[in-house]
């Protein structure tokens, strides 16, 4: 309403790696399938692609336009979660509630704040997919199954692949206890006929997403998350992310607190400001400014988990919490099993690195599960759980006529979760040590900061943990009011003091106060900016000037102003870079730049991946300064010898030191292609790029004999294809990543088209799966309008 927008700071690194395709689509009206606006090169399926005949991606653009951001999704989050509590069976105003306790569960928001739109998305269809699966199960074969289709569909569209597959861990451990029931009760045929719907339905679902999931299925095997290409030490080749990689961001097992006290670990990395901070108090009282004491006590870390960083806690809600534990002990329903299994699953998974068993055991044989990183990322399944269980039991609280037993039940669970929670007020170092594991190597560079006073800087520390305790034991306290709020309001409605749909009311008040306190630590006011402010985010350095005045359409230029430009996106805003920022880059050049950049920059692999301008940045002041790279080897040129490696190995060392202009080196499997005609002898000709497009690229050849020509761009087989005066011709990679061909004597015409066939068949499949699952939501409401009109009847 004040006309400002959220910054979101993958946003903004999006906002640059997509520069390129939006500008080729704003001046053709069509997107380019592939960029070299990062990494050198690479398909754009995970930065920015249209899929148009999906028809999700048109009810998601719908929703965008007509919601800003992030209204559209925490509707999403609110709608969805409603949806599946009404097919629960609870009132629509206990289901308003409880789509209140899931919507505002922490990490929904942290999401939102932290850019991840595609992740918070999938989430949000967790719920009505859940919901559909739950109605299909009942006997609602038809409606059932064609809105899983449906919010299935909408879930693979929003392409988090991690948070889908998180789902599915859970459905099927839904599907497992409920085909044990069906044995039990000798009820196999209707289980058999629900499962044949779902069957379809997502079969269906996968098919409305033939586009995405064929091209991202494909694209995955060339990325960081396929097969290596070097070899390891043991000369075996594994698949997957790297386990220390994927282990990051793991959950403390004593971090499970954050739960119901959000403080526990201290909060966000960044961490809150302290009431009355011990290191501010220290600092003063050694003469040092109160200003300073509070500049310097706010850059001193208050998480103290083992994780590298993190946005805030997973908090589920200190009500939800209680809620949660009563619902173990009085919901009869077996959906309570499943919940409970869903939720030790997703929680010993995400203590990774600090559970390595069930860990490892996932990672190693578990189909996918060694493709995802930040293993907390798990509790998104807890998160939806904790607050189904919750509201249920507040269901069996208002339906269930023995008052009595419930009573007992609520005092049992009051107890229990008051109980630990006074302990957390009382006696925290029982179960805590809010010191990280890096306590050591923090009073070390405080030491150094204090300028070798150890005593000073131990002083410091142990104010610290003192304010580290301090925040936990404040959240503590604050939990165990709202718990206490819970049960006295419970209290109320066991005793039949007011109405349950105001006692739905009322526990949705007092959650909302809860979730929002908490949420609005993490996405506040100052999240919200002026737009003008986010328009002025990518605003030109003089260099940056400088090289955009350049007129050759394609250049590379390396970034070593940034902090760490292999990580770092924002260069790529205004010309193609040699770094970049994506998790799903191509594993090749994030080979490359292990070996070749890592340790020192290679001149020789920067000149053949002509880079014509390197920006450095001076270690005083910052001010960046570039200049111009002589020895850039071009758009593309004709080699003199050719040398033959038997692997990747021996490519990479041999591309360590060499001269790219002059030489190339090829894998011996691609000998066959590189002689199939006979080559000159010696190198006498001209190659010339005549047109670019990120995805058509043309040249103009001109030699005397048969030659190898080496090009500048990045090698992808898997679209790329090579024409020779209008026919298709073969082409191989060199250099490690580049692409070759040899060119025939005289004139030609060269071109590479990026033509990919998942794409474009993967699209015309879609479009059928789209109008199919059109056709079975029509059918779905055909047959509730014919139940329908009976019952109107009988009324």
């Amino acid at each position: 309403m004040q006309g400002k927008i959220l910054y979101q700071g993958d946003v903004l690194q999006a906002q640059a790696m997509q520069k390129e395709i939006m500008d080729v689509k704003a001046a053709t009206g069509k997107a380019p399938l592939w960029t070299n606006q990062m990494f050198g090169g690479m398909p754009s399926y995970q930065i920015w692609a249209k899929y148009g005949s999906n028809i999700t991606t048109h009810v998601i653009d719908v929703l965008k336009s007509v919601f800003p951001n992030p209204v559209d999704t925490v509707l999403l989050y609110l709608f969805g979660a409603y949806l599946l509590f009404c097919t629960l069976k609870l009132n629509h105003w206990l289901a308003a509630a409880g789509a209140v306790a899931f919507a505002f569960s922490s990490y929904n928001f942290i999401y939102i704040d932290a850019g991840h739109a595609n992740q918070a998305y999938a989430i949000a269809f967790f719920a009505p997919i859940v919901a559909g699966i739950i109605m299909t199960l009942r006997g609602q074969y038809i409606t059932g199954g064609a809105l899983t289709a449906l919010f299935l569909a909408m879930e693979i569209r929003s392409n988090h692949v991690q948070m889908t597959f998180y789902l599915l861990l859970a459905i099927i451990i839904l599907v497992c206890i409920e085909l044990y029931h069906a044995i039990k009760a000798k009820q196999t045929k209707p289980f058999l006929k629900s499962i044949a719907y779902l069957s379809a339905a997502t079969i269906l679902a996968v098919i409305v997403n033939a586009g995405s999931l064929w091209t991202t299925y494909e694209y995955s095997h060339y990325t960081i998350r396929g097969k290596p290409n070097l070899k390891s030490e043991t000369g075996a080749a594994s698949s997957g992310l790297d386990k220390e990689y994927a282990y990051n961001w793991s959950q403390s097992v004593t971090e499970c607190f954050t739960f119901f006290i959000p403080n526990a670990y201290g909060g966000a990395t960044g961490g809150p400001a302290v009431d009355d901070s011990k290191v501010v108090k220290i600092l003063t009282e050694k003469g040092i400014d109160a200003a300073q004491a509070q500049q310097f006590a706010s850059q001193l870390p208050t998480y103290w988990g083992n994780k590298p960083s993190t946005s805030g806690p997973w908090y589920f809600g200190a009500i939800v919490f209680f809620l949660f534990v009563l619902g173990l002990l009085i919901v009869k329903n077996r959906i309570k099993w499943w919940l409970l299994s869903a939720v030790l699953l997703s929680v010993f998974l995400s203590f990774g690195k600090n559970l390595p068993f069930l860990s490892d055991l996932f990672f190693n044989y578990f189909p996918l599960y060694n493709k995802f990183r930040a293993v907390e990322s798990t509790l998104v399944i807890a998160s939806l759980c904790f607050p189904i269980l919750g509201f249920l039991a507040l269901n069996e609280v208002f339906i269930n006529r023995d008052k009595p037993y419930i009573f007992n039940k609520a005092k049992l669970a009051f107890y229990i979760t008051g109980g630990i929670t006074l302990l957390m007020i009382a006696l925290p170092g029982l179960f805590l040590t809010f010191k990280s594991t890096e306590h050591q190597t923090l009073v070390s560079g405080l030491t150094q900061a204090f300028q070798g006073n150890s005593g000073m800087a131990n002083s410091v520390a142990n104010a610290l943990v003192q304010d580290r305790e301090s925040l936990e034991r404040a959240d503590a306290i604050r939990t165990l009011i709202f718990i206490a709020l819970a049960f006295g309001l419970l209290w109320i409605v066991i005793k039949q003091k007011i109405s349950t749909t105001f006692a739905a009311l009322a526990f949705m008040g007092i959650i909302l106060v809860d979730m929002w306190s908490v949420d609005k630590r993490y996405l506040k006011d100052d999240n919200f900016i002026p737009k003008e402010n986010m328009d002025r985010a990518y605003t030109p350095r003089e260099v940056d000037e400088f090289i955009m005045r350049d007129k050759d359409p394609d250049f590379r230029v390396m970034d070593m102003s940034l902090p760490d430009p292999f990580h770092d996106s924002r260069s790529s805003y205004f010309f193609k870079t040699v770094g970049g920022f994506h998790s799903a880059r191509l594993r090749r050049f994030d080979e490359l730049v292990e070996n070749q950049f890592t340790k020192s920059m290679n001149q020789d692999v920067l000149d053949m991946l002509n880079t014509k301008y390197i920006i450095t940045a001076d270690p005083k002041t910052g001010t960046a300064s570039m200049h111009a790279n002589s020895t850039a080897c071009g758009h593309a040129w004709f080699v003199q010898s050719i040398k033959y490696v038997k692997d990747a190995d021996q490519e990479m060392q041999a591309i360590s030191s060499f001269s790219p202009k002059d030489e190339v080196m090829i894998d011996q499997k691609y000998k066959s292609l590189v002689e199939a005609k006979p080559l000159g002898a010696t190198v006498n000709g001209t190659i010339e790029l005549t047109s670019y497009q990120p995805d058509h690229l043309t040249y103009q050849t001109g030699s005397t004999s048969n030659q190898v020509a080496v090009f500048s761009e990045i090698y992808y087989e898997k679209g790329w294809k090579m024409l020779i005066d209008g026919v298709e011709q073969p082409y191989y990679r060199a250099d490690y990543l580049l692409r070759a061909a040899t060119i025939p004597l005289g004139n030609h015409k060269v071109e590479f088209i990026f033509h990919p066939t998942s794409y474009y068949a993967g699209e015309n499949i879609s479009l059928a799966g789209s109008i199919l699952l059109v056709l079975a939501l029509v059918g779905a409401v055909y047959v509730e309008n014919k139940k329908k009109k009976p019952a109107a009847k009988k009324a």
